[in-house]
This record gives C-alpha cells, sequence and structure tokens, in this order.
C-alpha cells in the first residue's frame, strides 16, 4: 500500500471515529422526547449556526451547484447572495426570534407540529408531516447523489458501493442520537468542510494567476461557450444569460434565476429541518449572536464552489490534458479557438470519431487548439488532426455533476482529493442526518401520535427510527435508479420550491397576521402543493418529461406549453407561491377568526 493510501486511509478511519464519538456524546446526552426533538432547546449559538449552516450546505450545494456553475457560470453567485440575505439575515432576524418564541410558549418539538398547535389542526399537521415524510427523500436522494459521485470519481469505486456507504456511516449516528448527535457531529463536519473550501478557493486563484487575471482569462473564453448553451442564452461564464421572452435564446435566464435563484433562495426559509434549529435556544440573545457565524459560513461554502465551478472552465482551457479530434468550425482563428469533432485512435495511425452517448452523434466541443498535424482518419484518408483543451462540461463527460469532481481529481493534489473527500462527507451526513432526523419526527410525532390520539405522552422513539431507516431506503432507491442532467441542483430545487408553496404563507401568517386562520392556513397548503405537483408533472419540460404523464395527454410532446417559448424552463415556484399566498389571504378574511384565546396563548408579548 502506498504512503498516499496509508495517509487517506488514516484521514478517514479518524474522520469517522471522531463524527462517532460525537454521535454517541449526543446519544449519551438524548434521554428525553425534547432532547431527541430539539436537542433540549440548550444550543450553542456557535453549534446552532454552524449547524444551521452544514445542515444547509450539503453536496448538492458544492457537488450538485458548483457542477451547475460550471455549466452556467457566475450567475449562480446572485443565489449566494439570497442564501446569506434571505437564508440567514431574514431567517434570523425576521422569523428566527417569532418562532422560537411561538415554539416555547405552544410546547412544539417539529415544524409540523408548530403549524398544527399555532392554527390549532390536526389536519395541518398530519398533511405537514406527509409531505415531508414523502418527498424529503428527494431532497436526501440529491445529496447521496453528489458524495457518491465524488467518492466514485476519486477512488475509483462503483457509484452503487459509494452510495451504499454514505447511506449507512449517516444512519448509524443519526438513528440512535437524536438532533444533539446531529448537531455536535454538524459542528464537527462544518469545521472540516471550511478548511476544505479555504485551500480550494486559494489553489483555484493561484493557479490561474490570481483574482484578477482567473476572471479575465474566464471572461475571455466566452466564445468558446458549447452551442447548446449558447442556444438558451448564455453570454459567457462572467455574464448573465440573455434576458427577454418569447424565445428559446432566453430559457437559460428564466431556468437560472427561477429555479436555481428564487427556487432555492426563498425555498430555505421554509425547510423543515432549518426551522426546527430556531427553535434550540433559550433566547434571541443566541440566535444574534449566530447570524455573523452563519453568514460567513454560507459565504464561504457556496460562494466557493460557485466560484471554483466557473472557474475550471479557464482552468481546463489553460491546463487540462489535450484532446484530439478535427475542426468542424472556426471560432476566432487569430487565437485558435474553434469547434473541434472529438476523435479517438481507433487503431494505430487511424482515428475516429467519438459518438456521444446522449444523442449518439459524433461528440463536438468548443476547443483551444494547441497543435496541427497530418492524419489519416479509420478509411485511410488524410485529415487534419488537431489537439487542444476545452470547457470543464466536456472534460466531465457530458454530466454537470461530474465537473467539481473532475476538476479536484485533475488539477489538484492526490492529498487534496481525499481531504475533500471527507468535507463532501461531512458536507452530506451533516445534511442527511438533519434531514433523516425530520423525516422521523415527522413520522413519530406529527402522524403517529396524532392520528393514534396519543397526545401528551413521550413520541414514539422507536417509530422515528423506522421511519428514518424507511426514508433513508428511499432515498438510496431514488439516488441508484435516477440519472439525468444536473439531477443533484435539480431535486434540490424542487424540494426547496415545494416546501415554499406549501409551507411558507402557512409559517410566515402564522408568526406575524393574527388574523390568519385554520382554514386559509390548509387551503393555502393544498393549493400550494397542488400547483407545484402539477406544473412539474405538466409543464415543467425535464420533470414533466421524466414523469411521462405529459406524454400520454399531449401525444409525446414533453409539456403542454412545449409551443410557448420559455413557460417549460418556469419553475413552479414563481406560480404556486403566490397563488398560495393569494389562497391564505383569501380564505383567512372569509372564514372564522382564531379564538381571541387562543392567539393571548400564542402571543402572550403583544
Amino acid at each position: 500500500m502506498t504512503g498516499h493510501a496509508v495517509v487517506g486511509w488514516v484521514d478517514i478511519v479518524g474522520y469517522l471515529v471522531t463524527t462517532g464519538y460525537l454521535g454517541w456524546l449526543g446519544y449519551r446526552g438524548t434521554r428525553t422526547a425534547a432532547d431527541f426533538l430539539v436537542g433540549g432547546r440548550s444550543a450553542h449559538p456557535i453549534v446552532m449556526a454552524v449547524s444551521y449552516g452544514a445542515t444547509f450546505i450539503s453536496t448538492a450545494a458544492i457537488v450538485g451547484f458548483g457542477g451547475v456553475a460550471g455549466l452556467f457560470g457566475m450567475s449562480l453567485i446572485w443565489l449566494t447572495f439570497f442564501n446569506i440575505g434571505v437564508g440567514i439575515l431574514l431567517a434570523f432576524t425576521v422569523l428566527g426570534e417569532p418562532t422560537r418564541r411561538l415554539g416555547h410558549h405552544l410546547g412544539v418539538h417539529t415544524f409540523p407540529e408548530l403549524l398544527g398547535a399555532r392554527y390549532q389542526s390536526k389536519a395541518i399537521q398530519v398533511f405537514a408531516g406527509a409531505l415531508i415524510m414523502l418527498f424529503m427523500p428527494l431532497y436526501s436522494a440529491a445529496v447521496m447523489t453528489g458524495g457518491a459521485v465524488f467518492a466514485a470519481t476519486q477512488f475509483g469505486v462503483d457509484f452503487e458501493v459509494a452510495l451504499l456507504i454514505f447511506a449507512l456511516v449517516t444512519a448509524a449516528y443519526v438513528i440512535p442520537g437524536g438532533l444533539k448527535a446531529v448537531m455536535y457531529t454538524d459542528t464537527f463536519q462544518g469545521l472540516v468542510m471550511t478548511l476544505a473550501m479555504l485551500y480550494l478557493l486559494w489553489f483555484t486563484y493561484s493557479s490561474l494567476g490570481g483574482v484578477t487575471e482567473a476572471h479575465r482569462a474566464l471572461t475571455d473564453i466566452a466564445d468558446l461557450v458549447p452551442p447548446p448553451l449558447q442556444a438558451m442564452g448564455h453570454q459567457g461564464w462572467t455574464a448573465m444569460p440573455a434576458f427577454g421572452w418569447g424565445a428559446p435564446t432566453y430559457d437559460l435566464w428564466w431556468t437560472v434565476v427561477t429555479a436555481i435563484i428564487l427556487g432555492v433562495g426563498i425555498g430555505v426559509m421554509a425547510q423543515p429541518q432549518l426551522v426546527v434549529r430556531f427553535m434550540t435556544v433559550r433566547s434571541r440573545r443566541e440566535l444574534d449572536r449566530a447570524v455573523p457565524i452563519g453568514a460567513v459560513f454560507i459565504l464561504l461554502l457556496v460562494g466557493t464552489p460557485f466560484v471554483t465551478g466557473s472557474l475550471s472552465n479557464a482552468w481546463f482551457v489553460e491546463h487540462g490534458p489535450l484532446l484530439p479530434g478535427q475542426v468542424v468550425k472556426e471560432i476566432d482563428p487569430t487565437r485558435g479557438h474553434a469547434l473541434v469533432g472529438l476523435m479517438t485512435e481507433s487503431a494505430p495511425g487511424r482515428w475516429e470519431p467519438v459518438i456521444s452517448a446522449k444523442s449518439g452523434k459524433p461528440a463536438t466541443t468548443p476547443m483551444l487548439v494547441a497543435t496541427r498535424e497530418p492524419a489519416l482518419d479509420s478509411t485511410g484518408a488524410a485529415i487534419e488532426l488537431v489537439r487542444g483543451r476545452a470547457p470543464s462540461v466536456t472534460y466531465a463527460k457530458g454530466d454537470a455533476d461530474q465537473i467539481i469532481p473532475t476538476f479536484i481529481a485533475t488539477a489538484l493534489p492526490r492529498w487534496f482529493g481525499l481531504i475533500f473527500f471527507l468535507a463532501l462527507l461531512a458536507a452530506a451526513m451533516s445534511t442527511m442526518s438533519s434531514q433523516f432526523h425530520t423525516i422521523g419526527t415527522a413520522a413519530g410525532r406529527d402522524l403517529y401520535e396524532r392520528l393514534t390520539g396519543k397526545e401528551g405522552h413521550e413520541p414514539s422513539v422507536l417509530v422515528m427510527r423506522i421511519a428514518i431507516l424507511v426514508g433513508l431506503l428511499l432515498a438510496v432507491t431514488i439516488s441508484y435508479t435516477v440519472r439525468q442532467d444536473y439531477v443533484v441542483a435539480r431535486f434540490t430545487a424542487i424540494f426547496f420550491g415545494l416546501c415554499a408553496a406549501s409551507f411558507l404563507p402557512a409559517y410566515v401568517g402564522g408568526l406575524f397576521w393574527r388574523r390568519a386562520t385554520r382554514a386559509g392556513a390548509l387551503a393555502s397548503m393544498v393549493v400550494g402543493f397542488i400547483v407545484s405537483l402539477s406544473w412539474l408533472a405538466l409543464v415543467k419540460a425535464k420533470e414533466a418529461g421524466a414523469i411521462g404523464l405529459v406524454q400520454h395527454l399531449t401525444g409525446g410532446q414533453t409539456s403542454i406549453l412545449a409551443d410557448a417559448p420559455n413557460w417549460p424552463v418556469m419553475d413552479p415556484l414563481v406560480i404556486a407561491l403566490p397563488i398560495s399566498i393569494l389562497t391564505l389571504v383569501l380564505v383567512s378574511l372569509v372564514t372564522q377568526p382564531v379564538d381571541p384565546g387562543h392567539l393571548q396563548r400564542c402571543f402572550p408579548e403583544r
């Protein structure tokens, strides 16, 4: 065994032992339902802030959205600002304290229980718990896929093996330990993630000559954007996509802004596994102290993969392995930019086209040509063979989820690949542990107790742990069976948007609008949920095409609005959320107000 391999396995074993020890500390401190569900309401602000951030930042952000940044460019930096402005500043300063107070006044432990108690509705709590149980495995699958893709690339193991390892390690500590174990391990994992991101950011800029030179180099290769992306409105990796309405050349803008920036940026406020963190501290003072810690943490851990993913294009064009091919079209002959059909040596001295696995046609890529030489094709005809370097998606074989793993494996030292693997393992485990903890509490607290009528008793921790196991199996099944274009980022955006449309109006209305009623909240949740799912199944082309229902209704089209430009890429959030808000307001205004005595119990300070 080589020295690097020995060090790598020592690092991995040391990391897992430390994680296991922290999980054991959480298990030892878990004696009551409050310990399991909200960490005993005694979390330190640093632990809470880093746990919130580590839960928020997963392999979906690092691998999935980092890879999407490699495709779409630095327009994703706007999501970083949304994550900080909405996910930290607005969530902590506007929503955090009212959520903490309401949770304490009502003695609740979960997000669905918070909604149910505020509106005095068993139906609301059960509906929210069922939605979480059914759909959070989709988000968990995105996180698992991101980690497993990197492990498979870095260590040369099968994707299925890496997936199984992630699932088993996470289950080993979240099932016994509850939220205390989750928050302890999140804090340690957040430290690992921070150190890895600092080095990755430094290496990327230094290898491209510094910040200014790196961004200039990325700007200068705008004409090497792959033609399919140019057709969607891609104008270069340092520019926003073309904005407009009514033509396919604006599709990318609507994809980036509605699905990624708004879908994830707004959806974070209604994430059940994040909202419950507000109920783990004793007072507003802890929440206020957590804001700067969380903001810096999110800036580093979200901003770094977005910047690195974008700049990986400049790195591969400057330093990537040479790729052979034949010029299809000159893009800028003075700079050596050309569209090249990739070729492979079929026999000594004979070259034939590489066939794309997706299209079944010869694969082409924009390229910075470095050398030209005479050669023969597979029939013996003379051709000019060129060798050059291309944007990162070419080296990732067209898979956005492979861009960050390929960049790490190609550009960085082997030892950092092992450290980065630990960072991804930390990101995946910290997020998945909170996801599965939320799934378990939804099953035990919000479904089992409410449906069996055992209110007032300690919740069945056994039911919670069984639900965690079931959720884990569902997530593994989804990860194993679904492998499509930038699936990690898409699954994440779908779940965030679904939560925003279903939960956000009832949640915010319950905190700040005393006139919000039980009927209004339930109607808002149901309408938001139905509109979101209907849009995904019938309108949004990628998801609707994968589901298949719309093809039966339209005779093979992937959207009922396939002939209307831009609508098929529009995210459900921009349609479902306004309708959900309007439903809450209108139904609340025409239904009986909430009992004043209950409102006084919810808001005694007003």
